[in-house]
Order: structure tokens, then C-alpha cells, then sequence
């Protein structure tokens, strides 16, 4: 099972909706909160090539994008492989 990351701040409604995708499919995940760990926002620039939004997932070495973009992998069925390395 490849190692899940996502950035998220409190009041996102969107890093929410992801957390609880991922919960319901059982995958455990990092989560940094950009909001109160600067050094974390900047982090997340540098890895998601300058996206400031969040969610930012990662899912191994592969940047997914936001919740829109997890979602439609899921819808796809694209999610559970990329997951699972």
C-alpha cells in the first residue's frame, strides 16, 4: 500500500470530503495543516508545482491534485490501483 499524504486547513470543506474518502476506503494518510504550519504551506508549494489550494494529495511520489481530482480517479477506478503501488 503506497504511503498517503494530504495537505489540508481547518475550514476546507473540500480537505474534509477527502479525508472521508479515504477514511471510508480504509487508507490511512498524513495530514499536515497548512494553517498552522507555515512551513508545511511552503512545502506543499514546492511539491504540488506552485498549487496553493487545498487538499493537495499525494499518494507515494505521484501528485493526485485536490479532492476533484481524487474523486474522479475514484469514479474512474483508477484510485484503488494507484493506492495499492
Amino acid at each position: 500500500m503506497q504511503t498517503v499524504e494530504i495537505y489540508t486547513s481547518p475550514f476546507c470543506g473540500f480537505c474534509h470530503a477527502a479525508k472521508r474518502l479515504l477514511s471510508d476506503k480504509g487508507i490511512e494518510f498524513a495530514e499536515y495543516d497548512v494553517a498552522r504550519a507555515p512551513e508545511k504551506r511552503q512545502e506543499m508549494l514546492a511539491r504540488a508545482n506552485g498549487r496553493h489550494t487545498v487538499p493537495q494529495i499525494f499518494v507515494g511520489q505521484t501528485h493526485v491534485g485536490g479532492y476533484d481530482d481524487m474523486a474522479a480517479l475514484d469514479r474512474a477506478g483508477k484510485l484503488d490501483k494507484l493506492l495499492q503501488g
